[in-house]
């Protein structure tokens, strides 16, 4: 039976070799000559390095066109945030304003019928005019007057009548008059209707 041969002492043992093939130095970050360049100083083969270069340059455009493509969303997300953000902030603000100004709507009711009666006169004229000015800046404004065009979202309908002068449904007295704030309906007017009624046709005489 042989037995395995072991290697004498002074005998050279094979060396392992590691071959690095990266193109570009992880040190330096400088593009390594081609491998079959076997001495030094012998010129690259230049469309090997143009070739090279080309293909890092491409691999640092792609990841430039990701990073600039994220930052973009984020921008986007980020606008639409504070977008949303500021038009929630306004509709709290609205909506407190508004609720502030249903609370003083009798207050007007009344204002306005002491001035049909000749009743806002002095003192009490000032401050009634003041406070009106003042809902009226905050976005308070009154709607409804007769003759205008009956609109069952915004008007609502007490008394109802006919007559041949009106073409369609007319607003002919307000009850109660509405408000607004902004684009919010605060209250409906109160209103009469007028709708159209053909006129009778002349009777023949005999």
């Amino acid at each position: 039976m042989t037995e395995p041969r072991h290697a004498a002492p002074d005998e050279e043992q094979p060396q392992v070799v590691v071959n690095d093939r990266r193109r570009i130095d992880p040190e330096t970050g400088e593009v390594r000559p081609p491998a079959h360049v076997a001495e030094e100083g012998t010129a690259p083969d230049e469309p090997l390095v143009a070739e090279v270069v080309d293909e890092v340059a491409a691999e640092l455009k792609t990841q430039l066109d990701e990073r600039t493509a994220d930052l973009q969303r984020l921008t986007a997300e980020y606008a639409n945030y504070r977008k949303r953000v500021e038009r929630d902030r306004e509709a709290v603000i609205t909506n407190a304003k508004a609720s502030v100004a249903s609370e003083l709507l009798s207050v007007l009711d009344d204002i306005e019928r002491a001035a049909a009666h000749g009743d806002l006169t002095g003192a009490f004229k000032a401050v009634a005019d003041k406070l009106v000015s003042t809902l009226a800046k905050t976005g308070l404004e009154p709607f409804a007057h007769d003759g205008e065009a009956f609109d069952p979202s915004v008007h609502e309908a007490v008394q109802h009548s006919t007559s041949p002068d009106v073409e369609g449904p007319t607003v002919t007295a307000v009850l109660r008059r509405g408000y607004t704030f902004g684009d919010k309906l605060v209250r409906p007017a109160l209103v009469a209707v007028t709708d159209h009624e053909p006129a009778a046709a002349p009777s023949e005489e005999v």
